[in-house]
């Protein structure tokens, strides 16, 4: 078994347009994704996507903050298994997520409300 160094995890902020060229070189350097996901904070989407290095890891995450109306690339074509985070971000928080593969059309959860984790600006008032 490998050791378990986990040296300092990395939080970069990036430009959404980015996302996509960032998270191929992650994959080229041999992260695997750990995570990603979204958070509504102050009208804005939070968008964090963690990728571990092997042996050590070590987290690094790219975090992007976009308008609700900013369209994002998926990022399934360099991790085919975020097609779960893109659908979940998409039919929890309304965030445009273009190109998921496979997508879910907003069926990937048995839920009554649409988007219920996004909250329009008039309720956070």
């Amino acid at each position: 078994m490998a050791e378990v160094i986990c040296p300092e995890n990395i939080l970069r902020e990036v430009d959404v347009d980015r996302i996509l060229d960032e998270s191929m070189i992650m994959k080229n350097k041999g992260l695997r994704l750990s995570q990603a996901c979204a958070a509504y904070v102050n009208g804005k989407y939070e968008l964090s996507y963690s990728f571990a290095e092997e042996g050590t890891y070590q987290l690094t995450t790219l975090r992007t903050v976009i308008d609700p109306e900013t369209e994002v690339s998926s990022i399934t074509e360099f991790f085919p298994y975020a097609f779960l985070y893109e659908n979940e971000m998409r039919e929890l928080f309304g965030v445009k997520i273009q190109m998921t593969k496979p997508d879910y059309q907003n069926k990937l959860y048995r839920i009554r409300q649409e988007t219920p984790f996004f909250k329009k600006a008039e309720e956070n008032a």
